[in-house]
């Protein structure tokens, strides 16, 4: 579906009554105080950015994600905390300074295989190559194959099947190959 730009006084473009100017102006000041995530309300329009992991699949230069939603008034009583605000939030697994990490791009459950009766993708020990599928993380019914961005062999896997992860979770430790303990 095509999205309708106009141009407003002064040469300022609108999608749907967000000023992309004001979003390209966000994005900006997340990329010079190097923030991860933001979110902005104005005129009743809320706007998360959101880059995408450092290491996602195919090790390609982070994007910003925005979502654009219609604000509504928020009950105190209603209100539920950050997610990363959350004092409950899994530590991070003790990592080897010498692994590369393979974190999670998004949100969801974490699958090892393409089935519950299929072979898992890869296991500890597993030899991987750029671009093979490490996993799955469905998202919304939506099933996310995770890349490797390197070549090297899987040393660790820090998530259980079947488990939920979070956005930049480590998944896997990849040794690069021709590097040794």
């Amino acid at each position: 579906m095509a999205k309708k730009n106009r141009q407003q006084a002064g040469g300022r473009s609108e999608i749907r009554g967000v000023d992309l100017a004001e979003v390209e102006r966000l994005l900006s000041f997340m990329e010079e105080h190097g923030l991860e995530e933001f979110e902005y309300e104005a005129s009743g329009v809320r706007i998360r950015l959101r880059k995408a992991s450092a290491t996602s699949a195919g090790g390609a230069r982070p994007v910003a994600a925005a979502e654009v939603a219609p604000s509504h008034p928020v009950h105190a009583a209603s209100a539920a905390p950050a997610p990363h605000a959350s004092p409950s939030r899994a530590a991070e697994p003790a990592v080897a300074s010498d692994l590369h990490l393979i974190k999670s791009p998004i949100v969801g459950t974490f699958y090892t295989a393409p089935s519950p009766a299929a072979d898992a993708f890869v296991t500890r020990g597993s030899r991987v190559e750029t671009g093979q599928v490490l996993c799955i993380i469905e998202a919304m019914k939506l099933m996310n194959e995770i890349e490797s961005d390197m070549a090297g062999e899987v040393v660790e896997i820090y998530v259980e099947n079947g488990n939920p992860v979070e956005y930049g979770q480590p998944l896997f430790g990849i040794r690069a190959q021709g590097k040794k303990k």
